[in-house]
């Protein structure tokens, strides 16, 4: 077992938000405590290592992660197929925006805004010469906090495992899980 370090534990309590009084009182150890241990001033015994370390996983697994949250099945449309056939599939879906996905590797995304703006010559173009920006990309560790500042600025996250998709969290999944 590999024991953690004073710069490990307090990485670990800040990813998590936690003060150094709330581990403190969840571990059940004073905060002056975690606070010399934080600072490399004492090496505690083990039993208080090992609560805090406790208490720190307990906390972490009350976090919601994308995992939790993801859709495994993804919609999503080639970007060599046409302007049409993404009106057609956002049609048939009820979507107003599809991720543009190639071998697995989000490239895109169209969206009926972008369609909007199209001249009918363009129906039969290839999306990939109409397509916008890719949704941002996170891993299925990705925390609620990121995924919801994310979802400030764009209509959708992508969740990929090595490079390639295995989710997708909208708002309305967001909205959903916090209703």
């Amino acid at each position: 077992m590999e024991l953690p370090t004073p710069a490990d534990l307090r990485q670990r309590r800040n990813d998590l938000g936690l003060t150094q009084s709330e581990l403190a009182d969840q571990a059940d150890v004073s905060q002056p405590l975690i606070a010399r241990i934080e600072g490399g001033d004492v090496d505690p015994r083990l039993s208080t290592l090992r609560r805090i370390v406790n208490a720190l996983e307990e906390a972490e697994s009350d976090v919601i992660r994308a995992a939790d949250l993801m859709h495994e099945d993804v919609v999503s449309i080639a970007p060599e197929k046409t302007v049409s056939e993404a009106a057609q599939r956002m049609e048939e879906e009820a979507y107003s925006q599809l991720a543009v996905i190639q071998d697995g590797i989000p490239v895109g995304s169209i969206s009926e805004s972008d369609l909007v703006h199209l001249d009918s010559e363009s129906r039969d173009e290839p999306i990939e010469e109409h397509m916008s920006e890719s949704f941002p990309t996170v891993s299925k560790d990705a925390t609620l906090d990121e995924i919801s500042n994310l979802l400030d600025h764009y209509k959708a996250v992508m969740i990929t495992q090595g490079g390639k998709t295995v989710g997708i969290i909208t708002e309305a999944d967001l909205a959903a899980r916090l209703s």
